[in-house]
């Protein structure tokens, strides 16, 4: 199955990395794992910078789903561009998208993909609202 990103979606992150040597698996390329640890360091980065990684009140984001398009390789010594964006806001949950591309090929995807994030109250492990400051971030 291949999910696509839709058109209308907010930039929110942008960042930029270089392929490490351990990132790669037997066959040369990076391992398909590592793009997911890719698409989790984005968001927790981005999470972190906006203050709502885990709040004091115990609540914080936790991944429904995830995906991963996969359509050209990258390997060491590439250079990525990640672009993290949301879309779809609800009471509890938002979407997450991420591209990648070599910053040596901008605009060409290497790979796409995408995550529900669930706002939840760890305490009683259910769902909560949003928090409004975090719902106009991704409106």
């Amino acid at each position: 199955m291949k999910l696509e990103i839709p058109e209308h979606k907010k930039l929110v992150y942008e960042t930029s990395f270089a392929v490490k040597w351990g990132d790669m698996d037997a066959m040369g390329h990076v391992n398909n794992a590592m793009y997911f640890k890719y698409m989790e360091h984005a968001r927790v980065d981005w999470f972190s910078q906006i203050g709502f990684l885990l709040l004091p009140n115990g609540q914080g984001p936790v991944i429904a789903n995830a995906f991963c398009n996969f359509k050209r390789q990258l390997k060491y010594p590439d250079n990525v561009l990640l672009k993290m964006y949301v879309s779809d806001p609800a009471r509890a949950t938002f979407d997450t998208w991420t591209t990648m591309e070599r910053v040596s090929e901008p605009g060409v995807l290497c790979a796409a993909g995408g995550a529900t994030v669930i706002w939840i109250d760890t305490a009683r492990q259910k769902a909560a609202s949003l928090p409004e400051a975090l719902s106009a971030l991704v409106s």
